[in-house]
């Protein structure tokens, strides 16, 4: 089992790398030609979003207080973006960019091992969301009041997970590695214990369990449940 600092040294998921692949993203639409300038104003403007929503919410959360908070003037904040909606996109699109990048490139040594493979996956989810922890508490806490394409695209990134999960449950199920009836009920049945973990960090963190702890709990758990009968 790696740690969270092997993950974090394996990928590079500081806010300044998020946003630099953010501004090559929305190259078009962003109006700055300076990459430095553009990125490091991107990433005032992104810290301070996720503040705010997961605070006050993102739709409470207005244009004028993000000039506040970031010290840029609304003329600054549209050389980026055209609308709150548009930049809600921008974050977004970033989280399912993370869980394409880091979750659909299993090491190559565990496609011929299913059991390493889920535990791979689980892992590096936790991992991944402990990095991106405020950027997947805006996801999962604002989802409700997305536009509709924001809802299909979260909706999206989630099945994502629970198709990888299904996977590394099917190829454990055909080689007798696993007992499971149902793979897709058991993939997304799986998805919570991996949610819980962001969504409710504090409760964790007030009990003193490191992201370690809690990635092999979750292994232990989903390994205790689809392990076959002697």
């Amino acid at each position: 089992m790696s740690t969270l600092l092997e993950f974090q040294e394996r990928f590079d998921l500081s806010m300044e790398a998020l946003c630099a692949r953010m501004l090559e993203r929305h190259q078009a639409t962003i109006r700055i030609r300076k990459p430095a300038v553009a990125i490091a104003n991107l990433a005032r403007i992104v810290e301070t979003t996720l503040t705010l929503a997961n605070a006050k919410g993102f739709h409470s959360m207005s244009l004028r207080d993000l000039t506040e908070h970031t010290g840029l003037s609304m003329g600054a904040l549209y050389a980026y973006f055209d609308s709150k909606d548009t930049l809600l996109m921008m974050i977004l699109g970033q989280v399912v960019v993370a869980v394409e990048d880091v979750l659909t490139r299993p090491p190559p040594s565990l496609e011929a091992d299913p059991a390493a493979r889920l535990r791979w996956l689980l892992e590096t989810h936790l991992y991944l969301t402990e990095t991106m922890q405020p950027w997947f508490v805006f996801a999962y806490m604002e989802a409700k009041a997305f536009p509709r394409e924001g809802r299909d695209l979260a909706v999206a990134s989630e099945l994502t997970t629970e198709r990888l999960l299904a996977e590394a449950l099917e190829q454990g199920a055909r080689a007798g590695v696993f007992r499971i009836a149902d793979i897709e009920m058991t993939s997304a049945l799986i998805k919570p214990l991996l949610q819980d973990w962001y969504v409710k960090r504090a409760k964790y963190h007030r009990r003193g369990i490191a992201p370690e702890r809690y990635a092999q709990s979750v292994i232990d758990f989903v390994e205790a449940a689809i392990r076959p009968s002697r």
